[in-house]
């Protein structure tokens, strides 16, 4: 099982998705309910439904769930993973997760991965990418206009 927000699409999630399959035989893929985006990240560009149909149209995915947004080990506890995979900027502590897991009776292993380093693998890379073009593009139109 891995976790995420998955809001802009981009290579880190899909790297980070074939890496979590490649530790189980299928992998269940938690996509964060727009509550819980609000709660620990930001406001979502695209909503939690949307995202998660992204997510479960890729390779690695066998399914794909949108998370409870008051109790984030409900899924966890319905699906009973053997790993729970966490991408190296997630905060969860994975000795944590261990011990929540076994209040419920559930025994897993956690697995965090590393760093997936490309030109435009995080979300706030690609926001801050558009950024400047749009910024670029209006300084032209500003310039090639006359500043109207």
């Amino acid at each position: 099982m891995a976790t995420g927000v998955f809001d802009i699409l981009h290579l880190g999630h899909l790297h980070f998705l074939e890496r979590a399959l490649a530790l189980g035989d299928e992998l269940v893929v938690v996509v964060a309910h727009d509550d819980t985006v609000r709660k620990l990240k930001h406001e979502p560009i695209t909503p939690a439904e949307m995202r998660c149909e992204l997510i479960a149209s890729l390779k690695p995915v066998t399914k794909a769930v949108v998370g409870d947004p008051n109790d984030h080990f409900k899924v966890v506890e319905e699906l009973r993973p053997d790993i729970v995979v966490l991408g190296f900027d997630q905060e969860s502590d994975p000795d944590t997760i261990v011990s929540k897991a076994a209040e419920r009776g559930l025994t897993i292993k956690v697995e965090r991965l590393g760093k997936y380093d490309a030109d435009l693998d995080g979300t706030r890379k690609i926001i801050s990418r558009i950024i400047d073009w749009w910024t670029y593009q209006k300084m032209i139109d500003d310039v090639e206009g006359g500043g109207e």
